[in-house]
């Protein structure tokens, strides 16, 4: 059985429980809480050098780190990363720029106002990622606008990867009102079967 090393507010956590509950894999959840440096002592820097979670322990002693490169690992040969060379490439290309355009200012302004509780110290910090981050849901809404997901016109993981911090990118200040195609996407993602929500390890349970 897997082990997933996760902390529950994350939405990087949060992508690879999503799939490991779409694909019927049972794992351990373990928390750890990044606000009290749990992913800082010695024992999880053995685990990941990098200090971050999620980390997926595979077996004893072999671990998975990076949400998107677990995404990958554990897609192989399921529906939820096309088998197709181009729309494989397409699937990575969203990868990549959830990490590098969306991710680092979505979801950190999410956390900054609302885990961190540092929203007035980090007010401009804040604000310098507001239009990146406007500009990354832009860049998803063109794509959205006009196809029901984001690679293929099925659900694959590059929809997971970006519906993680998108769908909750109002606690990150952004206002989702004038997208009207990614509001309808964050419909079809919730639509799934065996879709959880943000709060929850396994399915049904919180």
């Amino acid at each position: 059985m897997y082990k997933l090393y996760d902390y529950r507010p994350s939405g990087n956590g949060y992508k690879v429980r999503l799939l490991l509950t779409q694909l019927g894999l049972p794992y351990e959840y373990v928390e750890k809480d990044i606000l009290q440096r749990e992913t800082r002592t010695p024992e999880f820097l053995a685990i990941n050098p990098n200090g971050r979670i999620p980390v997926l322990e595979l077996e004893p002693g072999i671990t998975l780190s990076e949400s998107n490169a677990i995404l990958i690992y554990l897609s192989e040969g399921t529906p939820f990363l096309p088998t197709d060379k181009l729309e494989s490439a397409y699937v990575m290309q969203w990868l990549f720029f959830e990490q590098y355009s969306h991710e680092p200012y979505i979801a950190t302004s999410r956390f900054l106002l609302h885990y961190a509780g540092k929203g007035d110290q980090m007010r401009d910090v804040i604000e310098q990622k507001r239009e990146p981050g406007y500009a990354a849901l832009v860049v998803m809404e063109k794509r959205l606008a006009d196809h029901p997901f984001l690679v293929g016109d099925r659900y694959t993981i590059a929809d997971i990867a970006l519906y993680a911090y998108t769908h909750v990118a109002d606690e990150g200040g952004f206002d989702l009102s004038g997208f009207p195609g990614i509001l309808a996407w964050i419909d079809r993602v919730k639509s799934q079967p065996n879709h959880m929500l943000i709060t929850e390890t396994h399915l049904g349970q919180t």
